[in-house]
């Protein structure tokens, strides 16, 4: 006879290796707050390093799914609204740092709302918390005709390599980074940043150098 548990167990053994003990450890540590065996202030900063941010209303969460660049596929996009439509009030609140953010959530559904964005490569690590938040970018990145070069490799190398980086888990208080592709518009927000880079060329000799006013 199969169990009910083998199940569960077999449905996330595709996901990375890394990924799923993440998010085992993450659902172990919210049985054990439910159970007391873990001070609800020691389990706060854990929930919020993975996006579960407190609501007004009792018994529900906010789930914060980060974006980086702000940039998602079809089939990401799909999957973002099914998990609405199932876990939350069917609404993707589309925030101003390229987030998207579920209301009205059952802290019990997410663990496994993190292995189903987990399966198109989203993730809420970071999300919340004070760390290194979503790494935005301008959303005309690559198209935009008075930008001084296309930022999204750079912020997409800058994102992932914050990404539970061990040295960004702690922080005294939440820290944010934006690129943009030109000083003059202000379409990627960067000088409002904790770190912003605007891109920037310059001659050296015969050659065109990139680089960023930070």
């Amino acid at each position: 006879m199969v169990t009910t548990l083998t199940v569960e167990k077999d449905r996330w053994s595709h996901l990375p290796p890394e990924i799923k003990q993440e998010l085992d450890v993450y659902e172990t540590e919210l049985c054990r707050v439910q159970q007391g065996l873990v001070p609800e202030k020691v389990f706060l900063e854990f929930r919020l390093r993975h996006g579960v941010y407190g609501q007004r209303q009792a018994g529900v969460q906010m789930q914060r799914i980060k974006i980086p660049l702000g940039m998602l596929t079809a089939a990401q996009m799909e999957r973002l609204a099914d998990l609405a439509e199932e876990y939350a009030d069917g609404v993707c609140h589309v925030t101003t740092r390229q987030d998207i953010q579920l209301h009205f959530v059952d802290i019990n559904d997410t663990p496994n709302l993190m292995r189903r964005l987990a399966e198109v490569g989203i993730t809420t690590r970071e999300a919340c918390g004070n760390v290194v938040r979503n790494v935005c970018a301008c959303p005309k990145s690559g198209v935009c005709a008075e930008e001084a070069f296309d930022t999204t490799p750079y912020a997409r190398a800058m994102a992932y390599f914050l990404l539970r980086h061990p040295d960004a888990q702690s922080f005294g208080r939440k820290f944010k980074i934006a690129f943009s592709g030109c000083e003059h518009e202000a379409c990627g927000l960067a000088i409002m940043h904790d770190i912003g880079a605007v891109a920037r060329v310059r001659e050296h000799g015969r050659n065109i150098e990139r680089g960023v006013r930070v």
